[in-house]
This record gives structure tokens, C-alpha cells and sequence, in this order.
């Protein structure tokens, strides 16, 4: 994995996202995590299924989320990954999901802790080294 600049992906905010007030439901901010999460893995250039016909895949194995200010019904997002930490078989990104303009807000701010597994041991496994450089 590539040491870049914040990671983007947007992402709007349809009626099925949300409760009977209009406000995305609070499991959902998840959904658009995991998505963009999905994305920035294809960006690095990693092919999951590949990883899976490989004996490998990726499981969070920690979220610690806190929700600052609800995202409503239409609401244009970005959500964003940074790669705050590497390890041997884990990794924990920063994700955030905030508006599309400098004005608008912080929805919420998570910290994920991302295992390498083997697949069908569920055991965690190296990463490959080209993974853990800075670079």
C-alpha cells in the first residue's frame, strides 16, 4: 500500500440511507465506510478477489466511530481513507465522512483496524513487504 494523500470517494445520500426523520441511520455511515474502503483497496492496485483464490483476504478487526453531525436525505458526501498505521498483518486507517465544500461539515471520524487473514485458516498472515513501505 502506497503512502498517499487522503484517499476520496463521494458518495450522496439516498432516501433508502436514512430513518423516518430524513437522517441517515446511524449503522449505515458503516455501509459508506466499507464502500469506500473497497475503493481505496482497487486504487492501491489490490484485486480482492484475487487475494480471496489466494487464501487471503482483509476483516476489520476494530471500529471506533463517533457521529458529529447528522447527514440528511441528498446530502453530497466524500469519504475519505489515510493509512494511520501499518503493521505486520494489520493496518489502521482514518476514514472520516464530511461534505463535498470546504463550508460543510464533519459528519463523523472512524478508526479501523483493518487484519490479513489467511481465508481459510482465519489466522492472520504478513503482508506482503511491498504493502508496509512508506513509500
Amino acid at each position: 500500500m502506497r503512502a498517499t494523500a487522503e484517499f476520496r470517494w463521494p458518495a450522496r445520500v439516498y432516501y433508502e440511507d436514512t430513518d423516518a426523520q430524513g437522517v441517515v441511520y446511524y449503522a449505515n455511515y458503516l455501509r459508506y465506510l466499507e464502500r469506500a474502503r473497497s475503493e481505496w483497496l482497487r486504487d492501491q492496485g489490490i484485486d480482492q478477489p484475487r487475494l480471496l483464490r489466494d487464501d487471503r483476504m482483509f476483516v476489520v478487526s476494530r471500529v471506533e466511530i463517533d457521529y458529529i453531525v447528522p447527514a440528511r436525505f441528498d446530502d453530497a458526501l466524500v469519504i475519505t481513507v489515510a493509512v494511520a498505521e501499518r503493521r505486520r498483518a494489520s493496518f489502521k486507517l482514518t476514514q472520516r465522512i464530511v461534505g463535498v465544500d470546504g463550508d460543510s461539515p464533519e459528519y463523523c471520524r472512524a478508526e479501523v483496524t483493518i487484519a490479513y487473514l489467511s481465508a481459510s485458516k482465519l489466522r492472520p498472515v504478513k503482508m506482503p513487504e511491498s504493502w508496509l513501505l512508506e513509500s
